[in-house]
């Protein structure tokens, strides 16, 4: 009967070191998957942190052209006019001297404004002959 005793101790402490060992190597499986799992986490969230660093300077760059786009078109815009100020100026100065030759020389007036019409006219036989041409 002691032999019985023996053996089944001796058969639970073998039994109890086989699943230790087991559950062992298990737990080890489970500690390097762990592991991987969290690695694969840090890359990924430095990839996160990388990308949105990388979006935050596009959408600055992004900023700064339209900035400097604006800014462009402002001065563009107030160019544009000061140049239709110019032409109504040149404009209101053309009409005083055609005013004043008109006046002071009226044939003169009048030879200038047939010259104009010429001009307009040659103008308009050149467009039709190329749109004949085209």
């Amino acid at each position: 009967m002691t032999q019985i005793y023996i053996y089944a101790g001796a058969a639970f402490i073998i039994g109890f070191i086989t699943a230790f060992i087991i559950l062992s190597f298990g737990l080890e499986k489970v500690k390097k998957k762990l592991k991987s799992t969290q690695g694969y986490l840090e890359s990924e969230t430095l990839k996160k942190v990388i990308l949105q660093k990388e979006i935050t300077q596009v959408h600055q760059m992004k900023e700064v052209g339209e900035m400097d786009y604006r800014q462009k078109l402002e001065e563009a815009l107030l160019q544009n006019k000061i140049l239709d100020s110019d032409i109504l100026l040149l404009q209101k100065s053309n009409e005083e001297t055609e005013a004043l030759l008109k006046k002071s020389q009226p044939a003169l007036h009048n030879l200038k404004l047939q010259l104009l019409e010429a001009q307009n006219t040659i103008a308009r036989y050149k467009a039709q002959q190329q749109e004949q041409a085209g």
